[in-house]
């Protein structure tokens, strides 16, 4: 019984001590809860990384993995988390914002930890910004910067712009800026989630753009200079043109006699002469009144094949001088230049004896050639027809003799400059106008053009104005010269309209005045027909490049050193020459090539392919290796890798490219040649990328056309 009991009691007590033992240490049956708890931002920009941290509470092991949006290390589309918790956000604003981060533990893959953070886009950077004119007060607005987003705003001076996105790196605008303004603040601020601007920029404001300048120069001048680029776009091409009207001329120095040792030769003034047109077309600051010059001795043609090479210095300075003033000194000053008169039989004409005619050859080339063609033109410069759809000639046989008869009496002048008492004077001066021997003029009456009388009696000064005023004021004038002028400096087939609003400038300046020449040249380079390339690449504008701007725009583009003070520049006419071309050398008086020249199996004019054959194709493309080389006669071009174009390959390829597509292509090369050239180069040392890349320029169809 008491054993029973003892039993019974000892049960009790172990009972009631385990209940008592489990009440006073709960721990033991309820142990702490694992956890994982992340800790990091609550935001991110688009652009930028954050990075998390978990900590792993009740857990023997503490490793995690990370998870976005429930997917392990994220997906490109909600950004991507890294074992060690870097997050990086995704190229756009996840469509799900804010993301939840997630830690999962490893010891425990049930046990996890959350936050949520909030995608915001990116702080915008501006690098640069650039105001092009576009017409008016109007400007185009260029934003170069990084982590623009779609809906971007550009800000100029606090105001907002209508906006187009481009791209992450490019914004561009329309804005207004009121003339006069010389800096514009412009910012950029990017839109929600985490709106932001960017740092303030001023932008450089231009008055034309880097293809408009170029190609107006490639018109204007002998080659664009990346100096001349800058300068066109700061000052705008109107006040360009108003500048170079302003720039004084540089004169060729009139050959003495003896020649100098320059000249290598007493017996070769031809060097000489070809030397300094060289020198004067590729360093003259008064690029512009030579480029004309150029196309007037193309039109008014004299050569040193069959003229004295002395006097061809004088006639270029005349040109040069007279280019910008009015069409009728041209003609009269042309016709009175012993280069002239020599080449066409002018010089030394006398009236004839009775019953034989005067030497008619100037009085024909002066119309035929120069002034006012075989046939009558409407204003727009196409064929005026008869009632049979005939062309109707501008002159006869019977007014070419009466012009030739206007035109006798005139022989060199004297050393002085003064009319000489002999005819004709055996002494020749060909650095000043020729003089008459009114004795040696025919005086009788003439019936030139519409009817008009030279009365009888008349000296031989009053019959050269009347005749030469006479061709001035023909209708045929204005779009017959017009049209050449279009031809040399902007495009081969100018559209009739174009033909037409030039020549009514020729015919009245806007004051009255007929043949202004700076009239006539502004509006040639400014009609909407020659600026229609600066927006559209694929503008069906453009001319063949003849071969002495083909040189002059490679060495001005590239840059060079004379280097040979004996022969200075005229090692470059063996080079024109080899291409068909040299300054004043055409072999006969319809120049080079003639205006009316149509490309075979066209409909196209095209006078300058009147020069291009397989040969000269050739050529071209051995010149160019030439060049590229610095093998010029005389010349030093530096194309090596401390030159300016190699220290910019040296940076980036990619940059050089685009610095010869600016110069030789108005930066509008094609997508595709600059892909190409691109990978050309690709692995080449420094300077053989250049010299490699600037040949495949030269020598593309893109460069030969002057579009």
């Amino acid at each position: 019984m008491r054993i029973a009991f003892l039993s019974l009691l000892a049960t009790v007590i172990w009972a009631s001590g385990c209940s008592s033992y489990t009440a006073g240490n709960s721990g033991e049956n309820n142990p702490p809860q694992p956890s994982v708890t992340v800790s990091g931002a609550s935001q991110v920009r688009l652009g930028s990384t954050t990075t998390f941290s978990a900590t792993v509470a009740n857990l023997t092991g503490t490793a995690v993995t990370w998870q976005v949006n429930t997917v392990a290390g994220g997906a490109s589309s909600v950004g991507t988390i890294t074992s060690a918790g870097v997050y990086t956000p995704p190229a756009v604003l996840p469509t799900t914002n804010p993301v939840t981060i997630t830690a999962v533990s490893v010891a425990s893959p049930s046990t996890s930890g959350s936050v949520q953070l909030n995608v915001f886009n990116p702080i915008p950077v501006v690098a640069s910004a650039t105001a092009t004119l576009a017409s008016g007060t109007n400007y185009f607005l260029d934003v170069i910067g990084t982590s623009f987003v779609e809906g971007a705003q550009i800000q100029v001076g606090s105001m907002d712009a209508t906006t187009t996105f481009v791209s992450s790196t490019e914004l561009q605008a329309t804005v207004t800026i009121p003339a006069g303004t010389s800096s514009l603040s412009v910012e950029v601020q990017n839109p929600n989630p985490g709106s932001a601007s960017s740092n303030t920029a001023n932008a450089s404001i231009y008055l034309a753009s880097a293809t408009a300048a170029a190609r107006l120069l490639d018109q204007a001048t002998f080659g664009p200079t990346l100096a001349d680029i800058q300068n066109v776009r700061n000052i705008g091409i109107d006040a360009y043109i108003t500048s170079q009207f302003n720039t004084p001329d540089t004169p060729l120095p009139n050959i003495p006699s003896p020649l100098p040792a320059i000249c290598l030769s007493a017996n070769t003034p031809t060097v000489c002469e070809e030397s300094e047109w060289w020198q004067t077309a590729l360093t003259g600051n008064d690029q512009l009144r030579q480029r004309v010059a150029f196309a007037l001795s193309e039109i008014f043609v004299i050569s040193s094949d069959t003229d004295n090479a002395t006097t061809i210095t004088y006639y270029h300075n005349t040109l040069a001088q007279d280019g910008f003033t009015n069409f009728s000194t041209i003609m009269n000053d042309v016709t009175l230049s012993p280069g002239m008169g020599a080449y066409l039989n002018l010089l030394d004409s006398a009236k004839a004896p009775a019953g034989q005619i005067a030497n008619e050859n100037y009085a024909r080339e002066l119309m035929q050639l120069f002034t006012i063609g075989l046939n009558e033109l409407n204003p727009d410069g196409t064929l005026q027809l008869d009632g049979n759809g005939n062309p109707i000639p501008t002159y006869t046989e019977a007014q070419v003799q009466a012009f030739a008869r206007a035109y006798t009496g005139w022989t060199y002048a004297t050393s002085s400059g003064g009319s000489p008492t002999t005819f004709p004077n055996k002494t020749p001066n060909y650095f000043a106008p020729m003089a008459a021997v009114e004795s040696e003029h025919d005086t009788t009456s003439k019936t030139i053009l519409n009817g008009t009388v030279l009365p009888a009696g008349q000296t031989a000064e009053e019959d050269l104005d009347g005749a030469l005023s006479n061709i001035f004021n023909h209708p045929n004038v204005g779009p017959f010269v017009c049209r050449q002028l279009i031809q040399h400096l902007v495009k081969s087939n100018p559209s009739p309209a174009y033909v037409s609003r030039i020549a009514a400038v020729f015919a009245n300046n806007g004051s009255g005045v007929r043949g202004d020449m700076q009239a006539v040249i502004r509006a040639i380079l400014e009609d909407e027909e020659a600026r229609a390339g600066d927006t559209n690449p694929l503008d069906d504008g453009g001319h063949l490049r003849e071969p002495i701007l083909w040189i002059t725009n490679f060495l001005r583009a590239v840059g060079f050193t004379n280097t040979d003070p004996n022969s200075s520049y005229y090692s470059l006419s063996n080079y024109s020459n080899n291409l068909n071309e040299r300054p004043y050398r055409s072999g006969s008086v319809f120049n080079f090539f003639p205006p009316s020249y149509v490309i075979p199996q066209t409909t196209l004019s095209g006078p300058e392919f009147d020069l291009e054959n397989t040969a000269s194709a050739i050529l071209r493309l051995s010149l160019a290796n030439t060049m590229v080389f610095d093998k010029i006669t005389g010349f030093n071009v530096d194309l090596s890798a401390t030159s300016t174009l190699g220290q910019i390959a040296a940076v980036s390829p990619a940059n050089l490219v685009d610095r010869l597509g600016l110069m030789f292509m108005h930066g509008q090369m094609p997508a595709d040649m600059r892909t190409q050239i691109l990978s050309t180069i690709n692995g080449l040392s420094t300077a053989e990328q250049v010299r490699v890349a600037v040949y495949l320029v030269v020598t593309s169809s893109q460069y030969k056309i002057m579009h």
